[in-house]
C-alpha cells in the first residue's frame, strides 16, 4: 500500500508544480497566497512520494500538517470570500484553469492523502498555533510589495493587492483588519479541527 501513497503524493506533486509553473514566467502571480503555498505543498509531496517508494523517512509531522492546513485554508477560502475566476485573464495548465487545479483539486488530494495515508497522533498541542507564524509574514509581504511597486499586478486592473479582502487602498486599515481578525480566526478553528481530527484517528495509516 506504501506504493499506492508514493504515487498518490507524486500526483499531487506533479499537479502542485503544473499549476504553479505558470508564475516562473509570470512572476507576479508569486504574490498569490494559493501559488506559494502550493508550490510548497509540491516539494513536500515530492518528499513524501519519495519516502513511501523507498520506505524512507516522511516529512516531520509539523512541516507535513503545516502545508496540509495551508492547502485545505486555500480550498476553503477559494469557496467562500473570493469570486470565480475570469476564463478571459485567468492561466491554463493542460487545458483546465489553474485555478481550479490549485483551489479544488488539490486540496481534496492532500486532504485524502493526510486522512488516509499518514500516520496520526504526532500533532503537539502548539501546532496549530505556529502554523499561523506564515500567514503574517505573507501580509507584510503583500503590503510592502504593493507600497513599493503599487500597479506591479497580478489584478487585471493593474492593482498589487492579490485579494479583495486585504486589499488596503480599497478597504482602509480599518476594515482590513476587522477581515484579518476574522481570517485569523477561521485559520484558527480550522487548525484546531485537523489537530482534533489527528487525534481521533488511529496512529497507523487507514491504508497501509
Amino acid at each position: 500500500m506504501r506504493f499506492v501513497a508514493g504515487l498518490w503524493r507524486l500526483a499531487c506533486a506533479f499537479l502542485c508544480f503544473a499549476a504553479t509553473s505558470v508564475a516562473w514566467h509570470t512572476p507576479n502571480y508569486w504574490v498569490y497566497f494559493t501559488y506559494q503555498t502550493g508550490f510548497v505543498l509540491g516539494l513536500v509531496m515530492l518528499w513524501a512520494s519519495a519516502a513511501s517508494l523507498i520506505d524512507g523517512r516522511q516529512p516531520p509531522a509539523w512541516l507535513k500538517g503545516c502545508l496540509t492546513f495551508y492547502i485545505a485554508v486555500t480550498g476553503i477560502v477559494a469557496a467562500t470570500l473570493l469570486p470565480p475566476p475570469d476564463p478571459a485573464t485567468s492561466k491554463y495548465v493542460f487545458g483546465i484553469l489553474t485555478n481550479t487545479i490549485l483551489h479544488q483539486a488539490v486540496p481534496i488530494i492532500a486532504t485524502i492523502d493526510f486522512l488516509l495515508f499518514d500516520e496520526h497522533r504526532r500533532f503537539a498541542w502548539h501546532y496549530p498555533l505556529t502554523w499561523l507564524i506564515y500567514f503574517p509574514f505573507y501580509l507584510i509581504f503583500v503590503l510592502v510589495r504593493a507600497q513599493l511597486w503599487p500597479h506591479s499586478g497580478p489584478q487585471p486592473d493593474g492593482s498589487a493587492y492579490p485579494y479583495g479582502f486585504i486589499d488596503l487602498a480599497q478597504l482602509g486599515w480599518a476594515q482590513m483588519g476587522k477581515n484579518i481578525g476574522f481570517i485569523l480566526i477561521g485559520f484558527m478553528l480550522l487548525g484546531l479541527l485537523l489537530f482534533l481530527i489527528d487525534r481521533i484517528l488511529p496512529k497507523k495509516p487507514l491504508l497501509g
